[in-house]
């Protein structure tokens, strides 16, 4: 029998109750409670009648406070940030305030004023063979560590060209292969003793140029600051037999430094004292031909005189020579005839001597020769010219 003939009874699908409740729908409203227990509401609600709230509204606030988190983001200073949607770049930005729809776009903030730096040969105090043994144009074997430092300048390069940035190990990877490629074909160039010794500057600076060609030829976006060999010394096995070269190559170059500085002090010296004796003799030439040309001239002089009177120039000369003579000796010599026969006339004879001395000195000093008269209390001798 259909449930809505009369005489159905209670097969009313309904439920019994609907006879007393009018037009409500009281099962549904059973239902929206029983779903409210469900999640947590409590009490009946009605048509809105009921003073509680929806549980899913703190879902939904919660919600839109996260993906605020997640959509605004600030980028510091030094840093940039490169904004995705869906992998695919849109923008690059600098610092400040940035906003991203998430979570179909992504960002990745890249520090770009870091120096970084690599270890090549060894890591703190731990060796790597592996990296550090290289061989030389002479084909000898040797120990070199290095240290690389660089910064990011391209970030756009840098992500789609190098990969995966989630580790640093994996970007210090990539410059670490590229700086041993670089350094085996630089080394490969060089002797071991010049590498040892002399030519360091120049294996970092031709290392650092062959670095920065082959990162760039990759696109890597990564700027090398300068690289800086730790150490280069032979393999531990014949390091003593290296260390004797090098420090016979050390005194070499010590030695000669202090050759080169003697010569430098002793040239000079041998110099000044050439040209001194040059001077010296120049002077003494000149002296020597203007006294000759003088005497020559006095001769000239003298020889005019002597034409136009012989006796009276003769006798001049004579009495000159004379002079000069007797000036330097200690003897008086006294013309009897001119004395007048007087035998006790006065002869200041300490004042002659005194003088003659001064004359000798004079003459003495002039010819740079010291000499002194020797003279005692006998040493006056008095000749008479025509006497007894």
């Amino acid at each position: 029998m259909p449930w809505n003939e009369p005489g159905s009874g209670d097969k009313d699908p309904w439920g019994s109750g609907n006879r007393n409740r009018g037009n409500q729908s009281p099962d549904l409203e059973e239902v929206i409670n029983n779903v409210r227990k469900r999640f947590g509401g409590g009490g009946k609600s009605g048509s809105g009648r009921s003073g509680g709230f929806s549980p899913l509204l703190p879902v939904l606030i919660i919600g839109i406070l996260y993906w605020g988190f997640q959509s605004f983001y600030t980028v510091d200073e030094g840093y940039q940030s490169i904004e995705l949607r869906f992998g695919k770049h849109i923008d690059t930005v600098g610092a400040g305030l940035r906003f991203i729809a998430w979570p179909i776009e992504e960002k990745i903030v890249i520090d770009t004023q870091e120096i970084r730096t690599v270890e090549v040969g060894y890591r703190g105090d731990s060796p790597e063979l592996k990296e550090a043994l290289m061989m030389t144009r002479d084909e000898n074997i040797i120990d070199v560590t290095l240290a690389v430092q660089y910064t990011i300048k391209s970030i756009e390069d840098l992500v789609f060209n190098v990969g995966d940035l989630s580790y640093q190990q994996g970007l210090d990877r990539v410059v670490r292969g590229a700086t041993e490629s670089a350094l085996r074909e630089v080394v490969g160039s060089k002797e071991m003793d010049p590498l040892l010794t002399t030519e360091r500057s120049q294996v970092d600076a031709d290392t650092k140029s062959l670095l920065q060609v082959i990162l760039d030829r990759y696109q890597s976006g990564i700027m090398i600051e300068s690289i800086e060999i730790q150490d280069a010394k032979p393999p531990l096995q014949v390091r003593d037999a290296f260390d004797d070269v090098v420090k016979a190559d050390q005194e070499q170059v010590t030695l000669v430094n202090q050759a080169e500085a003697y010569s430098k002090s002793v040239i000079p010296n041998a110099r000044g004292a050439a040209a001194r004796v040059m001077q010296e003799a120049q002077a003494y030439k000149s002296k020597i031909v203007a006294e000759a040309t003088g005497e020559a001239e006095r001769f000239n002089q003298i020889l005019t005189e002597y034409r136009k009177a012989p006796a009276i120039t003769k006798k001049r000369l004579y009495i000159e020579t004379m002079e000069d003579v007797l000036a330097g000796s200690s003897k008086v010599m006294i013309d009897q005839n001119a004395s007048g026969g007087n035998s006790l006339m006065y002869l200041p004879i300490d004042k002659i001597i005194e003088g003659n001395r001064g004359r000798t000195s004079s003459s003495t000093n002039s010819d740079n020769v010291l000499s002194a008269p020797q003279t005692t209390n006998d040493s006056t001798q008095t000749t008479r010219r025509g006497g007894r």
